[in-house]
This record gives C-alpha cells, structure tokens and sequence, in this order.
C-alpha cells in the first residue's frame, strides 16, 4: 500500500521520513548489540566463565546501548511530529488555496461539509500515513535485510528461512488490499453522507421544529448512523482478521527460524551462541512488518481520503477573471440558461436588464428563479447558456475580489456574529462611533442598544437575544456600512414583523435614490415603487414593467397580487 504521489505531492515530508527511518535503523543496531552481550553473558555463564568484571563491563555496555537507543526512538517521535505537522500545512493550504482558484462558486464541484470533513479528519489520516506508516514501510525492508546479513554469519540456512517468510505478511496484505480499498470508499461515503446531513440538519433545526419535521429528520438520520455504524463494523471485523493472519505468519515464520537452528544446534553444525542469538532475534524479522499490518487500516483511511482530496485538488480550474468595474453598474442578462443537475433547468432564456441607479424588483413564486438569478450575478455558479454582461463584461471575467468591493448581497438569514455589537457591525474596527450609530439610526435600532450596553452590547451566536426583525435591520444597518454601489436584497424582509418590514422598505427607498438596488421578494406590496418589475415563473421571465402597468395587464403579476390582497384581508378579518 503505497501511493508515489502522496509522497511526489509532500517532498518537504520526505526529509523527515529519512530521519525516522535512520534512527530506527539505528535503534535496531542498538537491540542486536544489546542482544549479542545477553547471548555473551549466558554463554560465559552456561561454561562457568563469567566474573564480575565481565558482568560490570556487559551491565555498563547495556546500559549505553539503551540510553542510545531510547535518544535514537524520541527522535523518531520528533521528526514523526514534524513531518506530520509540514503535512497537515502543506495539504490545508493547498485545498483552500484551491477553493480560493475555484472562486465564488466552488460548491458547484463540492459540498461545504464534505470540504470541511476532508480538511479536518482527511488530513489528519494522511498525517498518520505519513509519521507512521510511510516510515514503518521503508524500515520494513531495511530491518530484515540488515538482520538477515547479520544472522547469516552463524547460519544461513536459518537466515534464509527467515528471509523467505517475512514477504507472506506484504503478501497478506495485498490479498486484503482489493477488498479493503472498496470497503472503505464506502466508509468515506457514508461519513461525508452523514456528515452533510448533520450539519444540514443542524443549521436548519429551527425550521424543522417550527413544521414538527424533526422526528422525521430524525429517523433519517438514524438509518444514515446506522449504515455508518455497519459499514465502520466491517472495517474493524476486516482490521482484525487481518491482524489475525499477520500474527499467524510472524510467530509461525520466527517459529520456523528457532526450530531450524535448535536443529543445526542439536547435529552441531551451529553453535550455542549462534543459536541463541537466531532464536532471540528470530522475531525481529517479523516485528518490522507486523507493525506496517497495524499501520495498514491507517494507510487504507489514508489513501482513500487522498483519493478524495486529490479529486477536489485535480479539478479544473477556468481562467479567472481580471477586468475591473467602475461605481456605475449596468447588468444585462441575454437569453440566460441554468440548471444545477441534468433534466432540472433552472432558468431558462432569461434577458432583462438593470440599469444604473435604477431601483429594480425581482418576483415570483418560490421556486421560480429568483435567487438564483441573485447568485449567477454574484458569481456563486457559472452559468452553462447565454451571457451574464456587467458593464459590457462577461461577469466570468471580472475580478470577484474587485466585484465584491462594489457589491452588497443581503439575505434573509444573516449572520450575527457572537461578541459585542461593535464587533459584529464593525468586524475590522475601521469606522468611527458616529458612523455606527448613524447607520443604526437609519434602521431604527439606536434607541433600544442605547438603553442595553452601546456599541459594548454582547449578541449572542446568531443574534439569538435578537428578535428576526432586529437581525435584518442590523444585517442592513452593516451593509450600509460599507457604502456599495450595488445593493442586491434577496427577501431581506421576509419572516419579520410588519414594522420592520416597513422601516427596512423606507431604508431601501432611500437607498434607491443614490444606488443601484435589486430587490428579490414574493411579497408584491414591497416592490410597487420600483422602477422596473420582472417577474418571474418556473424558471421563465413572464412579465416586465411597472407595477400600473403589471396590473392592469391582468397577467400572472395581477394575480397574485389579488391574492396576497385576499389573503392579507382574510388575516386581518
């Protein structure tokens, strides 16, 4: 089990591998020198020879041998420690400098969780491969080698014995590779699987239990635990099997090499010492390998989690846009298509247009493409027909990092960051508290933090000590804030209280009047002060114009306008 390009990819991790490797060399050297004095003292001992200088000189030589030896093996720790460490810095740099060359719409080729899964547990079995495994394989090969050399000299029948039955445990281990390798594929799958789901679950537990959906939720994620639990079962059933047949091979194999030279002893072809020192030393052969075998289910995690890595580090990655933009924004989308599977289009030939400091609305039932045409704009998926032009650029080829200096999305799901409100208003410390409480003002949130703590007031994760409207308007009092020149709202007023509603409209109104604004919504009544109206319907850009014109038309905007009315009054009633 062994990988070229794991090692190709970490060439400042070999250094170190060499290192463990020669120290454990030289640890073995220290062991067959203590072995030879423990063989020495009990022959003199066996013939009645021995003295007490002997002994002092054997005890003195002993104990040199071992202070050796154990400086040897704590530098085999420390450079296991920095090999490990120049691996795990080497691979999460490399894949999030390749999310950063995949740009805004890296979760086109993979999930959030499983990236965040590979980056954390991945790695860290790579780092096992490589401070353990990858040394252990090298010293497999120089251990019986150097052992085999030395015990030739009294007997090398016994020596050969010995030699021919260490490969059965690489051998054992091949024949455990085929159907190690698919098992765990599928263990990888099964825990990227779960994974997604947990964290999926758990971001949405809320909404889950708003619907009462959480049991259900639950017993998916039961089935989802219980194939992992399975699957992760086989590993460890196919682990000690295997550990089983390596065990089976060394002490059967030493076993082999202490008969044959107890025999040679007996017919006297062999000497007492020489005998001795095979029957000692006959397991070193086998020790070597036999700790590869417990590396080898580390070496297996390893490898499969390489594979997945690598796919994610071997994707194309297109041309990265350079253009740059001015203050002036002008989108135009031509006959523009999406899907985000085969068989399930998204968008389909859609063109309208938006022009500087225009105030634009965007609606549609859910589902019909509203948000997506948001996140095409922002750069969150590359668009498959059609052209996406920004100031007569393709949007491929402008900078994102110069995109996002003249751009604000505000969502419906802000985040609110744990810690002071200052913190979370001001993340990198660069505005003034007048500039704060001024943008506070404008969202009607200055009054209620002046009586908490000022700027000093403690949000809680996810802004849970807030209320949904004080979330939206400090989401919007933050992108205020940064001044943009595009302001895109995707339901930046839905799911809160009519107040806030009405104080976030009256922001954006304003907003208008100096900024381009998109504003996404399916609640009609928000948008008719726009100057322009798309609407949208599964996937199709049905109608365009101003909200007189929309209605009058009686089409798909007049009737769903009727119908928010119809059900707003029968709230009411």
């Amino acid at each position: 089990m062994f990988d070229k390009r794991l090692l190709k990819e970490m060439p400042n991790a070999r250094p170190y591998i060499f290192k463990q490797v020669f120290c454990q060399w030289i640890a073995l050297l220290m062991n067959i020198l203590f072995t030879l004095l423990i063989c020495f003292l009990f022959i003199h001992l066996y013939e009645n020879q021995i003295t007490m200088q002997m002994i002092i000189n054997v005890l003195i030589s002993m104990l040199i041998l071992l202070v050796i030896r154990a400086l040897v093996l704590k530098k085999v720790t420390h450079y296991s420690y920095l090999g490990a460490s120049v691996v795990k810095k080497t691979l999460r740099q490399r894949v999030f400098e390749k999310v950063l060359d995949l740009g805004n719409h890296y979760q086109d080729y993979v999930r959030t969780s499983e990236l965040v899964q590979l980056s954390v547990e991945g790695i860290n079995q790579l780092e096992t491969y490589f401070s353990l495994y990858v040394p252990q394989l090298f010293y497999s090969v120089l251990a019986p080698l150097t052992l085999f050399i030395i015990t030739a000299f009294w007997d090398w029948k016994s020596a050969v014995l010995l030699f021919i039955c260490v490969p059965l445990i690489p051998i054992s281990i091949v024949l455990v590779q085929k159907f190690a390798k698919r098992l765990l594929a599928k263990y990888w799958n099964s825990y990227t699987t779960l994974g997604d789901s947990f964290l999926e679950n758990l971001q949405g537990l809320t909404t889950l239990k708003i619907y009462q959906s959480d049991g259900y939720k639950q017993q998916q994620m039961n089935q989802e635990a219980e194939n992992f639990r399975r699957v992760t079962m086989r590993v460890l059933i196919m682990q000690l099997n295997s550990i089983s047949v390596m065990d089976i091979v060394a002490y059967g194999g030493a076993g082999l090499g202490s008969f044959l030279a107890i025999f040679h002893y007996q017919h006297q072809t062999l000497s007492l010492f020489g005998a001795l020192f095979i029957v000692l030393m006959s397991f070193e052969f086998f020790i070597p390998l036999r700790q590869l075998g417990s590396f080898f289910h580390i070496a297996m995690n390893g490898i499969a989690a390489s594979e997945k890595i690598f796919k994610i580090l071997d994707l194309p990655v297109e041309k990265q846009g350079h253009l740059k933009m001015d203050s002036h924004f002008d989108i135009c989308l031509d006959h523009l298509s999406f899907q985000y599977e085969e068989d399930r289009p998204i968008l389909k030939d859609v063109s309208l247009k938006v022009q500087p400091h225009q105030f634009i609305g965007i609606v549609g039932e859910s589902g019909s493409g509203k948000s997506t045409i948001a996140k095409l704009i922002m750069g969150y998926h590359h668009y498959q027909q059609g052209n996406l032009w920004i100031q007569g650029k393709q949007r491929y080829d402008i900078d994102d990092q110069n995109f996002m200096e003249h751009v604000m999305y505000v969502t419906h799901d802000p985040m609110i960051f744990k810690g002071t409100l200052r913190d979370c208003l001001d993340i990198f410390h660069q505005y003034r508290d007048e500039e704060l409480w001024q943008v506070l003002k404008k969202v009607h949130l200055d009054l209620f933090f002046q009586e908490q703590d000022g700027l000093k007031t403690f949000l809680l994760e996810g802004g849970s000590n807030l209320s949904g409207g004080q979330k939206q308007r400090l989401n919007l009092a933050r992108a205020l804030l940064k001044n943009s020149d595009l302001y895109i709202f995707d339901e930046a007023t839905s799911n809160i209280d009519v107040e806030s509603e009405e104080q976030i409209l009256k922001v954006i109104q304003e907003l208008s009047k100096t900024k381009t604004v998109i504003f996404i919504t399916h609640h009609l009544k928000t948008v008719k002060d726009c100057d322009c109206i798309y609407v949208m319907d599964k996937g199709c850009l049905s109608e365009s114009g101003t909200h007189v014109e929309l209605f009058n038309t009686g089409g798909i905007y007049h009737k769903m306008y009727q119908k928010q009315q119809e059900l707003e009054v029968y709230g009411c009633e």
